[in-house]
């Protein structure tokens, strides 16, 4: 498994969590698990990705994800899951 970790942050709009999970699900990229909230209009979300069967390097997939998040107006940062558990080890 090639887990990955993804980070939603931002002002809480609709449409959010569609155009995240359509270009994971058009990348053939499956959702492990997800947790979402909203506090005071502001969105968050964390999920759990395996980029086992994506069709695209994880670099570009990176890139493309910036690109969403600049489209919609949030944030979203997408680490490796064994770079995510190394920074928050120490």
């Amino acid at each position: 498994m090639n887990r990955t970790i993804i980070t939603v942050v931002g002002k809480d709009t609709v449409g959010i969590i569609a155009k995240v999970c359509t270009y994971l699900a058009d990348h053939s990229i499956n959702i492990l698990d997800i947790s979402q909230t909203i506090v005071q209009d502001f969105f968050t979300m964390m999920m759990v990705v395996d980029m086992k069967g994506a069709d695209k390097p994880y670099e570009e997939i990176q890139q493309d994800l910036d690109k969403v998040g600049e489209a919609i107006g949030v944030t979203i940062k997408c680490q490796k899951e064994e770079i995510f558990d190394m920074m928050h080890r120490i």
